[in-house]
Order: C-alpha cells, then structure tokens, then sequence
C-alpha cells in the first residue's frame, strides 16, 4: 500500500526525491528506489526528521513497536500521521504518539493499489485544516477519498469499501462459474464477467441516477433480466449482502477492542 501511495503521488506530479520509505526489507526498499525513485533508510527516526506527513502503513500487530520510538520527534514537530492500519484507534495511536498529535485515521482498500482505491478518512481534532487538505490529497492520489463524521464510521467503511473489493470478486467469480455451466468456454466467461463489472461501474458513477434506477432501466417486463432479478430477490439476495456487512462491521470493532 505505501509502494502504491507512493507511486499515485508521483504519477500525479509530487517530487520523488520529497518521499522517504522505510522498510526492514532491503530488497523492498532497492525495488522502490529502483523504479519509484524515491529515498529509502531502514531508519524511521531518520525518515521522519524532517517530514510534514508520515504514513503508517505496517500490520496492526507491530504499530505500537514503530511508533513508540517516534513520540519524541513527533511531540516536538506535530507533523501529520496518517494511519492505515485496520483496528487501531486514534486513542492507540495518541497513547503512543502522544496525545497533541495530529492523526488521521483511514481505512483504504486494495483497488489502491492500481489507483481506483474508496478510502473513508477521520482526524482528530489536533488536525489542522491543511493538515487535512494534505491527508485527502495523498490518499486521492490512488482513488476516491472522503472524510467521514466519526471514528466509529470507520468500522462502517472497513465493513462497505475496506472489504468490498472481496464482496464484488465474489459476484464475478460466481458469475464466472455460472457461465462455465452454460457451455461458454473459460477465457470467454471471464472476459465476459470483468468487462461487464468494468461497464457497470463505469455506467454507475457517470450517470446522474442511483444504482437502483439504471438496474430498473435494463429490467425489461417480462425479459431475461428480470427473470434473474426476480430469483435473485427471491433469494434474499439484499438480506444476504446486509447480514454479511454487518458482520464485517462488528468484526472490525472486535478488532479495535
């Protein structure tokens, strides 16, 4: 994810030699000074001496391990946070980092990682108005981003976009299978199945109705559309998408506890 961060702001326009990424992985760090340009160290203290943004983009299990060493530095500067890691609340993350830091915590998704990424964001009141403006405008470099009203809003978005990318993947690769079983050969299914994904999606953010209208749209009465529709509905199939976001909702506050 920092590697895509990274590589969207650069594609954007942002100075390479501007970003530092640090890693216990040399050969991670060789690989993006390589193709990104960017400066790389194995030290964060050194990396983060003299930034205005530093993003945390490592395992929620080791958070507390790297940002302990910085509460100093940070205490001192009040630089940006910016958190991507899932579960780790801005009262983790201000214990420690200290409680005057600016933080924000946001959920991206993996779609990131080729610039089409939805990422909810949330700061804490330590953070300026630039400060946000500079938090959205790093995670807009890989997609869609917007500010959400509170931090418990993070689980929904965790719940919705975080884990969405899986939700879709799995409607493709039943639709996939679908069409195997009709006859149509592999290659034929899948490139069917993307493209169609691609087209909806693309049909539903530059059309100026909502999702609900454009399906009815291409439900013709009595035609094969609705005839699926019509199982599909019979099936719960709403319920179903319902139950299992929630489920995701509670589970990412499990993990925050």
């Amino acid at each position: 994810m920092a590697s895509s961060l990274a590589g969207g702001l650069i594609a954007k326009g942002f100075d390479s030699t501007q970003i530092t990424m640090t890693d216990l992985n040399e050969d991670l760090l060789l690989h993006n000074r390589t193709t990104l340009g960017v400066n790389t160290t194995r030290d964060n203290t050194q990396a983060c001496s003299h930034a205005d943004v530093i993003i945390f983009a490592v395992k929620p299990q080791v958070m507390e391990a790297v940002a302990t060493p910085l509460q100093d530095m940070i205490k001192q500067r009040s630089p940006l946070v910016v958190s991507i890691a899932a579960g780790i609340t801005l009262n983790n993350l201000s214990t420690w980092l200290g409680e005057s830091a600016p933080i924000v915590r946001c959920m991206p998704n993996t779609p990131a990682l080729v610039q089409t990424g939805a990422t909810g964001l949330f700061a804490n009141q330590h953070v300026s108005d630039l400060q946000k403006k500079l938090a959205k405008d790093v995670l807009s470099a890989v997609g869609l981003a917007l500010w959400v009203e509170s931090e418990d809003q993070i689980d929904a978005v965790t719940a919705l976009s975080g884990s969405g990318p899986a939700y879709f993947l799995l409607v493709m690769e039943a639709m996939m299978e679908a069409g195997r079983s009709l006859g149509l050969p592999d290659s034929v299914a899948s490139q069917l199945t993307l493209q169609t994904a691609l087209g909806s999606a693309q049909l539903a953010i530059t059309s100026d109705v909502d999702a609900a209208e454009l399906r009815r749209r291409v439900t013709s009465p009595g035609g094969t559309t609705e005839r699926a529709i019509n199982i599909m509905q019979d099936n719960e199939l709403k319920a179903i998408f319902a139950e299992a976001i929630k489920g995701a909702y509670d589970r990412s506050k499990e993990l925050a506890s």
